[in-house]
């Protein structure tokens, strides 16, 4: 066995849990925008119903628990932050509160980590969550997930960019 590959092992469970971590806190983000439930209420039921446990026959990845609630707190209290630099990178034509709930919170899930979580490289963020949209919507949207999560990496990371 090579010497590095326990780590490799290592990254890859944490990269699936962050992975997981994401798509739950876009489902989380959705359910507070459709239903209008509380964040310390989504954050409980999540975390003790949803988060490594089989609902409804579906099995859910475990997830870094802490990385989740970072995203959904972290969008909540940046949300009139968010809001308007994704609207900025949005067509003219289609503003934030035109576009599908979830891609909504796949959106504000994206540019908050782009915006705060700089330990994430932003193509690995842009990747993440156009993979996330596409568990939900069809290719042409996620497609619009990935072009404006890039253009906001470009913007809010542009070192990353650079060269």
């Amino acid at each position: 066995m090579a010497k590095g590959a326990p780590v490799a092992d290592k990254d890859a469970r944490k990269a699936n849990k962050r992975g997981a971590a994401r798509l739950a806190a876009v489902q989380a983000l959705y359910q507070m925008d459709l239903a209008g439930t509380g964040v310390n209420e989504i954050l409980a039921e999540f975390e003790s119903h949803w988060l490594g446990r089989e609902v409804e026959g579906a099995q859910y990845l475990p997830a870094e628990a802490a990385f989740f609630r970072d995203i959904v707190l972290g969008v909540v209290r940046e949300q009139r932050k968010l809001d308007p630099i994704i609207d900025e990178a949005l067509a003219k034509s289609w503003p934030l509160k035109r576009i599908e709930a979830v891609l909504r919170a796949a959106l504000r899930a994206g540019a908050y980590e782009l915006d705060h979580r700089r330990d994430v490289p932003a193509r690995v963020v842009v990747s993440e969550y156009a993979d996330v949209a596409a568990a939900f919507v069809e290719r042409d949207e996620t497609g619009m997930v990935n072009a404006v999560l890039d253009q906001l990496a470009r913007k809010l990371r542009a070192a990353e960019f650079a060269g």
